[in-house]
């Protein structure tokens, strides 16, 4: 079995002060009779301890947040966005602390954790800069020209649940946040509690900055706890996460008709093209499969790569991966950092060991790194991945990827689309024209051209989500603040009815209408 000569980089000796811990853990909603202790990841040592949330409290936040929300949405929107104007530049200034925070509480990489700061800097401008003109009143065409007026006007939501995951805590909970609140609806967020710190922390600062009080309200508890009536109360449901939940929350908020988004799963491919510029592409997979340890929804695991080009690829990107960094320091040196849960390490050890045992080729990494930290695993590359594997066709969330060899684009196409999800994909060419038409036969609701995830999920215009069993909704776009807002149609009739005037009979009245219609479609009315 090859073993990557990963080279550790020094140790966190760092903690948070106690007074950050103490104020941020006052904003959650909680009568304090119960707490959790947060163990930061690089040691297994305590980091903070924080209250838990009941059932009761959750149903009093809802209460807070209904009376808060009604003040809120009378706001004007250019009110509403001031906030999240003045939260770019204090994110910037204040980075270094929240990069902390982040890599204390999730153990990741510190260049893994500034994509988090970055995606919820420019997502929340994004936002702010647009709120305005994404929901005023729009006029849209009437029935019969002059006659009919017509206007569509966005009212909020309500108050939203929104359920953000444990691996990316600052940007799955601060970026979805911000449109929802933009629209004027409340939200009730339960972020993970291993990794509620991050929210906290950006909750804290959007206090300071002008955020009134009660209309983000954060709950930390299990499920089991806090899940029914997080759900049962919500106007609109927003969640992150594995499929298993996303169905679980569809099913229950069914009976009661309310609209839901939901960002699932992903076993995402990733094509190398026979004309791939091989340096380019090999550095560009170790990014796209190995960031945040590949705790990313969107990272790719499964690895398709062109005959032509396999014998000269494969050899430089296991190199590569051999060379990796792995780190617990506070600074940019490592390119790896740590999984996050035990159940994370414990799920990717069985699906590699189970495909070693059913005849996969370890060509990097393959095993636990206890000797820098309790929960790093080595980034590993497997080749021979077969169908009876538990690894080729499931979700491993963890710094693993197959390689494939394939013969022709209808192969890979069909290859790649073999599965129940569709999230992202990536396609790596010399001719991106080429690479657009290959991405428009993939199943996913993103596809980057010799990128991994960022370039589309960056683009904050365009939307995010999936297809398949990857998703329901998307994020980004106009959508991504609209989908937080009830739309309404107002119109008004002027002048006439939509009956026969006068003493004209119906008959007639149908002519003038029939011979209206293509009068309107000659002059392109219609």
């Amino acid at each position: 079995m090859a073993s990557p000569t990963v080279r550790a980089e020094g140790a966190a000796e760092r903690t948070l002060p106690k007074n950050l811990i103490d104020r941020l853990a006052s904003h959650i909603a909680s009568d304090g009779a119960d707490t959790a202790t947060i163990p930061c990841p690089f040691t297994g040592e305590a980091l903070a301890t924080v209250p838990l949330s009941s059932a009761d409290d959750v149903r009093k936040a809802y209460e807070r947040a209904r009376e808060a929300q009604a003040a809120w949405a009378r706001l004007p929107v250019s009110e509403r966005v001031k906030p999240f104007l003045r939260l770019a530049d204090v994110l910037v200034d204040r980075r270094a602390e929240i990069l902390d925070v982040i890599q204390l509480e999730t153990g990741k990489a510190r260049r893994h954790a500034m994509e988090e700061f970055l995606d919820v800097t420019l997502c929340s401008l994004y936002y702010a800069r647009r709120a305005a003109r994404l929901l005023k009143p729009r006029r849209r065409q009437g029935m019969v020209p002059g006659l009919t007026r017509v206007q569509e006007l966005r009212h909020p939501k309500g108050v939203v649940a929104l359920i953000a995951p444990w691996n990316y805590p600052f940007a799955l909970g601060a970026s979805d946040i911000a449109p929802a609140l933009m629209a004027g609806n409340a939200v009730i967020h339960k972020p993970d509690t291993q990794t509620c710190l991050s929210s906290l922390w950006v909750l804290d600062l959007l206090i300071e900055l002008g955020l009134p009080r009660g209309v983000w309200q954060v709950v930390v508890g299990e499920p089991s706890e806090i899940g029914d009536p997080l759900v049962e109360n919500a106007d609109y449901v927003s969640f992150t996460g594995s499929t298993r939940g996303g169905k679980a929350i569809a099913e229950k908020v069914a009976p009661r008709l309310v609209a839901y988004s939901l960002e699932l799963g992903g076993k995402n491919p990733m094509i190398v093209m026979p004309d791939a510029d091989v340096e380019r592409t090999a550095r560009g997979a170790v990014r796209a499969c190995f960031t945040n340890a590949g705790q990313l929804c969107i990272s790719i695991e499964r690895m398709y790569v062109h005959e032509d080009v396999y014998d000269r690829f494969v050899p430089r990107f296991v190199e590569l991966v051999k060379g990796m960094r792995l780190g617990t320091g506070l600074d940019f040196k490592a390119e790896m950092g740590s999984l996050t849960y035990e159940r994370q390490l414990e799920a990717v050890t069985r699906h590699v060991d189970q495909a070693v045992e059913e005849g996969a080729t370890v060509l990097a990494g393959g095993k636990a790194r206890p000797d820098i930290g309790p929960l790093f695993y080595e980034p590993t590359v497997l080749a021979d991945v077969n169908g009876d594997m538990d690894l080729c066709a499931n979700e491993t969330f963890g710094p693993v990827v197959a390689l494939y060899k394939y013969r022709d684009e209808d192969e890979v196409v069909a290859r790649a689309n073999d599965t129940p999800y569709g999230l992202n994909a990536s396609v790596w060419t010399r001719n991106p024209a080429r690479g657009r038409r290959l991405a428009a036969r993939i199943q996913a609701g993103t596809v980057n051209i010799n990128d991994g995830y960022g370039a589309a999920y960056a683009s904050y215009d365009s939307p995010m989500g999936g297809m398949k069993q990857s998703g329901v909704g998307r994020r980004h776009g106009s959508e991504g603040l609209l989908k937080f807002t009830e739309v309404q149609t107002v119109a008004s009739q002027h002048l006439m009815d939509l009956e026969p005037p006068g003493g004209i009979g119906y008959d007639r009245f149908a002519d003038v209408m029939a011979t209206g219609i293509k009068l309107m479609k000659k002059l392109r009315i219609k």
